[in-house]
């Protein structure tokens, strides 16, 4: 969740109709290093108690989860309510805590024991958000998996951190995971249920399939010949009355809040991913401070469009400890299913990143061109995060979608995630120019290459210590050791590999990733600004900007662009408008147009749509080669 801008005075002075209150005024800064608020206090209790005494017992009959893409019933048991809806699934906080518990005592009937590795491959589904608080209910450890793995990725993850029961559906878009699997491993499609024997996944013993198909004879065609494949509806135990029941609450009264229950893996955008380790204390205070920056309440109905870390703490967590609703639109990101549910379930709240907000942009300005009327004006505060947010699509987000509390929040799987956050209270242009100020019981500096805290207003690496940080990677003592380390007084900060510039406020500026930072000739340029002026141009939707290597400079800019549909900015216009709205070096010597000139068809991202900047610095170094994309201000 990076990001830093620019701000043109056109774009102030249009953001400034967003009226703020006068900051409180507070001691400036000289160094910059920060601690948040020691108040309210952090909690201390584990995610299943938090849900049965401060979520269940305030808001029982409050409306908790809407997946608009399921059925009613999905996973059969006893008829319910659900929220008088007829047409998709709808179950207040006291149906959902009924399905959590029918799946806790079904995860143990099926074996699952304390500290054991439950994977899950799947989107936004009410099966998921049963299983985050099951897995936790027994002291189980959910491993979210990305559903973009193709199968040497998804076998790598399962055996490093041992995943014995795989909870998944028949498949995501073009992903076919239980065919991809049995077609790769004979012996595991011909094992028993339970007792799965494949050499190449020696821990895992149970399938378990989800039925994301709407469609029973599909379900059961895509599940042929799958042998130890389970129904995760033959999963669920209804019986109250039952062993498993008094199992589960012999297992909760041992949990303790530093134990782990979620494996994340890192998003991947600088190589292999490794699994971070979070536990209860971790996530829990997480969510409730995020919840508390976007002035979440009962009242809210917060849509989601996230993957993973972003889905369980920044959207479900952050909603739920608050007693507010979620909304699944659909199982993955499609804009006109998020449109619908927007003005139909009339949301308050939106989370995304670039590429989801662009495209509920591009969604809602193809219906109004249509002469649809598109009201948001429910809307009113989200979280923009996941990678830099341009300023002119904050500009969009708060005039067009009426997202007038929009907050950015930044961080890293690390650190469960967000360490920084704005708020609806800060000044307008904190709101847009940077990623806000420290979260309450977090620290942060900005240091030098030798650790010192910088002055304020001077880039540097940004350390974050505190409860949020990792409890470490799983089995991986030594990449734990390289990112976490003590200082001489025994506080253990998190080093992010992270550009920032502190001000005299304590607001935080991302420039950028260390090792995506440009050095032309002895100069340092920061991508993320470069992006920012290059976005801000209306004939452009997206831009990223690596170093190229060059033989005068050392490194030159290259600019990856996503022009606007009917639009033809040329190269040589692109450099100019970042010699002119920056200066001559920042501007790029390379650009190359998506889908364009044997350029590929589209900007590498990760599932959480951050750019994948190691490979297109390979991409980059191979076409400035052959000599494609050179601008002529640039031909030797």
């Amino acid at each position: 969740m990076r990001r830093a801008s620019l701000l043109s005075r056109a774009g102030l002075r249009r953001l400034s109709t967003v009226v703020s209150p006068p900051p409180i005024s507070t001691p400036r800064l000289t160094l910059s290093a920060v601690e948040g608020a020691t108040e309210p206090p952090l909690v201390s209790k584990t995610l299943p108690a938090y849900f049965r005494d401060d979520i269940l017992g305030l808001h029982g009959a409050r409306p908790a989860l809407i997946a608009r893409q399921e059925q009613p019933r999905p996973h059969g048991g006893p008829l319910s309510r659900n929220l008088g809806d007829a047409r998709h699934l709808a179950w207040d906080f006291e149906e959902f805590d009924r399905h959590i518990e029918a799946l806790a005592r079904g995860l143990l009937d099926l074996g699952v024991k304390k500290g054991d590795r439950v994977g899950v491959i799947m989107g936004n589904n009410s099966a998921y958000a049963c299983l985050q608080w099951a897995c936790a209910s027994i002291g189980a450890i959910l491993v979210t998996l990305n559903p973009a793995y193709r199968l040497p990725e998804l076998v790598n993850t399962l055996n490093l951190v041992g995943v014995s029961h795989l909870f998944v559906v028949p498949r995501i878009r073009t992903s076919a995971y239980v065919r991809m699997l049995c077609d790769a491993f004979p012996a595991l499609a011909n094992s028993k249920p339970g007792d799965i024997q494949e050499a190449a996944l020696p821990a895992l013993r149970h399938l378990i399939v989800v039925d994301n198909t709407g469609d029973l004879k599909q379900f059961e065609s895509d599940l042929e010949d799958v042998k130890p494949a389970v129904d995760f509806r033959e999963v669920m135990v209804w019986r109250e009355d039952s062993a498993e029941r008094r199992k589960v609450d012999d297992i909760m009264s041992t949990l303790q809040p530093d134990d782990v229950i979620n494996l994340q893996f890192t998003s991947g955008t600088t190589g292999a991913p490794k699994a971070v380790s979070l536990t209860h204390y971790n996530l829990l205070n997480n969510g409730i401070s995020i919840g508390r920056c976007m002035h979440l309440t009962s009242s809210d109905v917060l849509l989601l469009t996230l993957g993973r870390l972003t889905r369980l703490v920044l959207g479900n967590l952050a909603a739920w400890t608050h007693g507010a609703c979620i909304v699944y639109p659909s199982e993955i990101f499609n804009p006109p299913a998020i449109v619908d549910a927007v003005t139909q379930e009339q949301c308050t709240a939106l989370h995304g990143v670039p590429t989801h907000f662009l495209g509920v942009l591009a969604e809602v300005q193809r219906r109004r061109e249509e002469g649809q009327t598109v009201d948001t004006r429910s809307l009113r505060t989200g979280i923009a995060a996941g990678s830099p947010i341009p300023i002119d699509l904050m500009k969009q987000l708060i005039d067009k979608l009426n997202l007038t509390e929009l907050t950015v929040a930044y961080g890293m799987t690390e650190t469960s995630p967000v360490s920084f956050q704005t708020t609806p209270d800060d000044p307008v242009i904190k709101r847009v120019e940077t990623v806000g100020k420290i979260l309450p019981h977090v620290k942060a500096k900005v240091v030098d290459l030798e650790g010192r805290v910088v002055p304020v207003n001077t880039p540097g690496e940004i350390l974050v210590s505190g409860y949020l940080v990792q409890k470490g990677y799983w089995n991986d003592p030594e990449q734990t050791a390289r990112v976490m380390q003590p200082d001489e007084e025994g506080t253990v900060w998190m080093h992010t590999g992270d550009e920032g510039i502190m001000d005299e406020e304590g607001y935080l500026r991302i420039v950028g990733r260390i090792k995506d930072i440009i050095i032309r000739g002895g100069e340092n340029l920061f991508p993320v600004q470069i992006e920012n002026i290059l976005t801000a141009h209306p004939h452009i939707r997206e831009a990223a900007v690596v170093a190229v290597p060059d033989s005068k400079y050392g490194e030159v800019v290259g600019a990856w662009i996503v022009r606007e549909p009917q639009t033809a900015i040329t190269k040589e216009e692109t450099r100019r408008v970042v010699a002119e709205g920056m200066n001559p070096q920042n501007s790029p010597a390379w650009v190359w147009f998506v889908g364009e000139d044997g350029v590929p068809e589209e900007i590498p991202k990760t599932a959480s749509g951050k750019v994948q900047k190691h490979i297109l610095r390979d991409w980059s170094k191979e076409l400035a080669k052959k000599g494609v994309g050179r601008t002529a201000s640039e031909t030797r």
